[in-house]
């Protein structure tokens, strides 16, 4: 079984009875990294792996410290010896170190798992925070507000999410403006 394929069979076997809007955005995260791969190149099949299986630390069955960028990532790494960028692109998806520090997990997140290539750091936010919680392509500015929405502006979460902000809308910029010049390029999209 091929890296795409099994973090399919797995995110699915963890989110999708016990959290299907979860596994809706998971699907829909990984949709949006396919659409990257005129950008990606080489990376492109660790990037959707790493999309569908961004969330997989929200699963009742492995979810320990509450944070589940860190519950994922160690999941991933000691119960199922996943591809160790794949693990690191999860630990650090969307800014998580920013989480991190507010849960103070912080170290615990930056000790155990290096950050992954900036490029590719960028595309995984992109992915994430242009999809809605159902699968559907969205704004980052949007999302945000969704978030925000959701969990409250002065919670864990909605704290996060605002100190983020300008980093997440600058990496989905960054994204935009690559698959941007690879168009002009000639690449198809």
């Amino acid at each position: 079984m091929d890296l795409t394929e099994r973090a399919y069979s797995l995110a699915e076997s963890l989110l999708s009875e016990p959290l299907p809007r979860r596994w809706s955005h998971s699907l829909g995260v990984a949709e949006r990294a396919r659409s990257l791969r005129p950008i990606l190149g080489k990376d492109a099949e660790l990037m959707e792996a790493a999309a569908v299986l961004h969330d997989v630390g929200y699963s009742p069955r492995i979810a320990s410290t509450g944070f589940h960028p860190l519950d994922g990532a160690r999941f991933l790494r000691d119960q199922e010896a996943m591809d160790e960028r794949v693990v690191r692109l999860v630990a650090h998806h969307s800014c998580a170190l920013l989480e991190a520090e507010e849960r103070g997990l912080r170290k615990d997140l930056e000790t155990e798992f290096e950050l992954e290539r900036p490029a590719l750091v960028d595309a995984l936010i992109f992915c994430d925070m242009t999809t809605t919680p159902d699968g559907e392509c969205t704004t980052s500015q949007a999302r945000l507000a969704e978030i925000i929405q959701r969990y409250g502006p002065d919670t864990i979460v909605g704290r996060f999410i605002q100190r983020a902000a300008p980093e997440i809308h600058a990496a989905v910029q960054r994204v935009e403006d690559q698959l941007a010049h690879a168009h002009e390029a000639g690449q198809p999209i």
